[in-house]
């Protein structure tokens, strides 16, 4: 065999071996639930007893997700920074059980002192108001240049201007940085969800993630018309990937992590995409007004009685009567 044809030869097996490889990797990575992102580094999760209360990961220079310590308290909730050219923005506080404001502050004054800034001023909103997502707020009450939004639908509505609570979707700007706020009442009254124009980031509380998706059965329909309302909003803005709140799931397609676990071995990521979205969706609509608890591989369907459900706004204090 002369040269030129080794040549081809040993051209042809290479590429007949690249293309083997290719093909293995792609199977592997379509079966395997647990490699469909590479977006952040394993999270804590209760296993280590000498893990941080909270773990930080920057996903850009201007977007941090923060996770609170399940050692902390069992919810392990996720809590969202995001800098704009006038303002920061921090998306809940945390399920007590320790000092949120401390890591917070770092985070902000580091990104500060990178764009050679003497401050800037933060936002204090929430995804619901849930008691596992507000309970660092008291923390930010007396922060200079620091405004809490109340926790209320009407207090979430007034502050960001939807005139139409919960049909009107708004932007909101945090400086060439521009957020579209998407009420989703449903899981609980004041809840919206938000949605990034710079990453294409929908950051989704507790309506849709890795989790349980509890659902009172007094909500379904305003939860359903809520995801309607999402799916119809994001269908063209090519969302990149969906961060919830929490993760309750393993890696296992549909299996969930005992509730109230004390830690999360083997668990599943946060992000999830887009395509969960419309799942959820179509599987809502299948069920109708009749939910029953429906597994998913990044999601669980999980039906609860009815229950009473927070007012539009917050009680009236009646004024002091003169003696």
């Amino acid at each position: 065999m002369n040269i030129r044809i080794q040549a081809v030869v040993r051209s042809a097996t290479l590429t007949l071996i690249l293309a083997n490889l290719l093909f293995a990797t792609t199977a592997t990575y379509a079966a395997d639930p647990a490699l469909h992102s590479l977006h952040f580094k394993p999270w804590i999760n209760g296993d280590s007893a000498d893990e941080p209360q909270m773990q930080v990961q920057r996903y850009d220079d201007d977007t941090y997700v923060i996770r609170q310590s399940i050692r902390t308290n069992f919810e392990g909730p996720f809590l969202y920074l995001l800098f704009g050219r006038d303002r920061a923005f921090l998306i809940d506080t945390g399920a007590g059980g320790l000092k949120v404001r401390p890591t917070i502050d770092r985070v902000v004054a580091d990104w500060a002192t990178r764009h050679h800034r003497a401050f800037i001023p933060l936002v204090v909103a929430h995804s619901h108001s849930h008691g596992d997502h507000h309970q660092g707020d008291a923390e930010f009450q007396d922060r200079p240049n620091t405004t809490v939004v109340g926790l209320y639908p009407k207090n979430v509505a007034d502050f960001f201007k939807i005139a139409d609570w919960p049909n009107q979707i708004v932007p909101y700007d945090l400086g060439g940085r521009l957020l579209d706020i998407i009420p989703t009442p449903g899981h609980q009254s004041a809840h919206v969800m938000i949605f990034d124009r710079n990453t294409r980031l929908l950051f989704s509380g507790d309506s849709l993630g890795p989790y349980r998706l509890y659902i009172w059965m007094n909500e379904v329909k305003t939860y359903r018309d809520s995801i309607d309302r999402v799916a119809a909003f994001t269908k063209e803005k090519h969302v990149s990937l969906i961060l919830g709140a929490h993760i309750e799931m393993t890696t296992k397609p549909g299996e969930l992590i005992p509730n109230e676990a004390s830690s999360h071995p083997d668990e599943h990521i946060l992000e999830i995409s887009y395509s969960n979205l419309p799942e959820l969706q179509a599987a809502l609509h299948a069920m109708g007004d009749n939910l029953v608890q429906q597994a998913h591989r990044d999601f669980v369907i999980f039906p609860l009685p009815a229950r009473e459900q927070q007012p539009f706004a917050p009680p009236v204090t009646p004024a002091p009567t003169s003696p």
